[in-house]
């Protein structure tokens, strides 16, 4: 009986902490990386949409990443600590950004993962129906990754 608290004490501490990481990415941010200066330039996040430019795009949050996941995309520490969150979206393939740049070339947009690290977010924007697979083998044979993105606050 005790075991069974644990667990559900755990499921319950690690399902708070990933809906705060979620919450912790919203707001304004400044693009910090190369790429993402010269295709998206500035984001913003909120609960429901996120921004680019002066367009907006409706978000629904679909799970938090591992930190196994995380690593598999990004920069990140695999025995850290780092979550994420993957988005389901629907960018346009004909939708132009900075410098007349797209997100996933002749292909529409379909989920963004975020990676938050102290004031610095990451963001991964994915091509294709079905959902990424955030494994190192999945992702380096990929060819919906569209592009990463580093943005500070």
């Amino acid at each position: 009986m005790k075991t069974h608290i644990i667990l559900r004490f755990a499921t319950t501490l690690a399902l708070a902490s990933s809906l705060l990481c979620a919450a912790q990415d919203r707001g304004y941010w400044q693009a910090a990386s190369n790429s993402a200066t010269s295709v998206t330039g500035d984001i913003s996040l909120s609960d429901a949409k996120v921004t680019i430019g002066f367009k907006s795009f409706p978000i629904a949050p679909i799970r938090g990443l591992k930190p196994a996941e995380v690593s598999a995309v990004f920069d990140a520490d695999a025995n850290s600590a780092a979550t994420g969150t993957l988005y389901r979206l629907r960018i346009p393939a004909e939708q132009r950004f900075q410098h007349k740049n797209t997100l996933c070339g002749a292909q529409q947009t379909e989920w963004m993962a975020v990676y938050l690290v102290g004031k610095t977010l990451n963001v991964a924007f994915f091509s294709g129906e079905d959902p990424p697979v955030f494994t190192f083998d999945a992702i380096s044979h990929s060819s919906n990754l569209c592009g990463t993105y580093t943005y500070a606050r």
